[in-house]
């Protein structure tokens, strides 16, 4: 498959309008539990319980992409985001909306794993590293959409829930014209098995990596918008903060993935590391707080790919599906307890606990990063 063929560029289209409908609703799901007067930890045990659904959608992940194929695994999955985003309209209470964005998380996670290993099952030792950096960009300048759309909108839940599951729908359009697949001769090739791929020691940092960065912006996600509006913030202005820590992401993707690419991961991943450590402190210092969200959001969003890359090196083509499926469920598992530990810390005691997690949790990888790692035999992400 070349770089920019045509399954390449309808799957980046579904998923640009997919992410949209997610950051809307990661954004607002909080707001409203917070408007109903619920507890802080309620809230972020409802941010947990859509994590706890992406646990569960990456394990199941293989099995429906084995018996379905790409596209019907693709359907299938923004079926069933769809129909938990509209069942939101039933009730706001808590267990309701756990169990509701516990589907929706489900749905998401299938849609990640269905888009991620069709890329990397037709890619080339040549592209994949531009395809995953395209897979990245898209995803944040479709999160940073939504969370403009989130400060230019209505924000009541009857007037978002419309129009965000007609989002979802829509983004099975591209896919009803074009058929993906694997690419020739992959078929016939024994698949890897996710659980051997968790275990390997030339990976380790990798994989660590990943759940860092899912505690990281699993806490960001799920509890920077509580945060913003306990600041007394409007939902409008939320938005607006949102839209700028995910466009650093944005800016970060590209040169972060060269400089990887050119000095190696190990080096990017310590200077990143050190950088979510210096945002989180700035903004416990009360700087300024848009540089300190800029550089919070330029490490922290970019940590995610170049661990993935490091991982990916370890394996051959035919594991690259499993490999994918074990990164996402590391960093599942860190966006899973990433919510509920900070919720609680932060229901405790102070709202600015958010950041001491963010910076503990980053502190603890740098000194994994600082001791001897694995040599690389080459620097250049297979993924």
């Amino acid at each position: 498959m070349s770089t920019w063929s045509r399954p390449v560029l309808v799957l980046l289209c579904g998923l640009l309008l997919l992410t949209v409908s997610i950051a809307v609703l990661n954004t607002l799901v909080p707001l409203w539990l917070t408007h109903d007067a619920l507890p802080t930890w309620q809230v972020g045990m409802v941010s947990s319980s859509y994590y706890c659904g992406n646990l569960l959608g990456t394990l199941l992940a293989g099995w429906v992409i084995k018996q379905y194929g790409f596209n019907r695994s693709y359907y299938l999955a923004s079926l069933v985001f769809a129909l938990a985003t509209v069942a939101l309209a039933l009730g706001t209470g808590f267990w309701s909306w756990t169990m509701w964005r516990f589907v929706a998380g489900i749905g998401c996670a299938l849609i990640w794993v269905v888009v991620e290993s069709a890329l990397l099952c037709n890619g080339t030792l040549r592209n994949r590293g531009r395809l995953l950096a395209a897979y990245m960009i898209v995803y944040y300048i479709g999160t940073v959409i939504g969370q403009l759309l989130v400060s230019k909108v209505s924000t009541e839940l009857m007037h978002v829930l419309p129009w965000v599951s007609s989002v979802i729908l829509a983004a099975v359009l591209p896919l009803v014209f074009c058929r993906v697949t694997a690419s020739q001769g992959e078929e016939e090739t024994p698949p890897g098995r996710l659980w051997p791929m968790l275990r390997r020691r030339n990976a380790r940092l990798g994989i660590n990596g990943c759940i860092i960065s899912g505690i990281v912006l699993g806490s960001l996600y799920g509890l920077m918008p509580l945060y913003l509006s306990h600041q007394g913030m409007s939902d409008s202005t939320v938005g607006y903060w949102m839209a700028l820590l995910v466009s650093a992401g944005i800016i970060g993707q590209w040169p972060v993935g060269r400089l990887a690419d050119r000095y190696g991961r190990l080096l990017v991943l310590r200077v990143q590391v050190f950088v979510v450590i210096l945002g989180a402190l700035a903004m416990l210092s009360n700087a300024a707080m848009a540089p300190a969200l800029f550089i919070l959001g330029c490490a922290g969003f970019t940590l995610y790919p170049v661990a993935m890359s490091w991982a990916c090196e370890t394996v051959a083509h035919h594991e690259l599906v499993a490999m994918n499926q074990a990164l996402l469920l590391s960093y599942t598992v860190g966006s899973l307890v990433g919510p509920t530990m900070t919720s609680m810390l932060m229901q405790s005691y102070s709202d600015r606990l958010l950041f001491v997690m963010i910076a503990g949790v980053a502190l603890v990888y740098l000194v994994m990063l600082l001791r001897k790692a694995d040599h690389h035999a080459t620097p250049v992400a297979h993924a």
